[in-house]
């Protein structure tokens, strides 16, 4: 049995089912921290992308409304966690597309402490703008190595501040930004995407399309290989097997002494 919505929020519910069965992609964005004037500035940025900021119970209702519809598209409702603040985007670009779209939009700012770090954050070797002082043992208790060389400090060896997956703590988070280090990232979140009955994760959508570009074409390499070690004649491996047999009649006319 559905709990009872009101008038407004069923229209709400409404609208997204409309705009759930018109669009081949369907993705869904974590809000939570993004400045709301950040917000207005993507929106404004992403042309080709409707963006649909909703009640994540209204979100729920509607995705179980099309199910029936729009094979697999109730499973988008395991990113609706409690810790998500969501938002629902509709495009007809494909995923890997919008995910790349959204990452252009994304800006790097100061880490804030409580925040968890995004990556290994790196205090890297070399000399500092810092003359000797106090920050000496602001570094050394962070477990940075350095030292005074012509008046300034210099790091000794590229240290590791903050591992992927840390909370950033206050004293950190002092020490990156006075090394001026933006590890956090503002944008939009995208935390999956729903394209023709499959789930894509951001952990698939994050990588970039380069790499996937590269692991084709090494397939592809990896497969004439193959093919020609096989024997099996086709249109992409017939000039090699030409310059092979020509190499092998060069090398056997060589052992013969044919030509002399």
């Amino acid at each position: 049995m559905k709990a009872h919505i009101s008038e407004s929020k069923k229209g709400e519910v409404k609208i997204l089912k409309e705009l759930l069965l018109k669009y081949k992609v369907i993705g869904i964005i974590d809000l939570t921290g993004l400045p709301s004037a950040q917000m207005q500035k993507m929106r404004g940025q992403l042309k080709s992308v409707l963006i649909r900021v909703s009640k994540k119970r209204l979100i729920k209702i509607a995705l179980e409304d099309v199910k029936d519809k729009v094979k697999g598209i109730e499973k988008i409702e395991e990113k609706l966690t409690k810790k998500v603040m969501p938002c629902i985007v509709f495009t007809d670009d494909d995923s890997f597309k919008l995910a790349k779209l959204l990452r252009k939009g994304k800006t790097n700012a100061a880490a804030k402490p409580g925040q968890i770090a995004p990556r290994d954050i790196v205090i890297p070797e070399g000399p500092t703008p810092f003359t000797p002082g106090p920050i000496i043992g602001e570094l050394g208790a962070a477990g940075i190595k350095a030292s005074v060389e012509a008046g300034k400090i210099v790091v000794k060896q590229d240290c590791v501040v903050v591992r992927q997956g840390e909370v950033i703590n206050d004293k950190k988070a002092a020490i990156l930004a006075k090394f001026g280090i933006e590890p956090m990232e503002i944008g939009l979140n995208l935390l999956c995407t729903y394209e023709k009955g499959i789930i894509y994760d951001k952990e698939v959508l994050d990588v970039d399309d380069k790499v996937y570009i590269e692991q084709i074409k090494e397939a592809s390499r990896n497969a004439v290989g193959v093919a020609v070690e096989a024997g099996y004649y086709i249109k992409d491996t017939a000039e090699l097997f030409i310059k092979k047999a020509y190499l092998n009649a060069k090398a056997l006319g060589t052992k013969t002494n044919i030509g002399d």
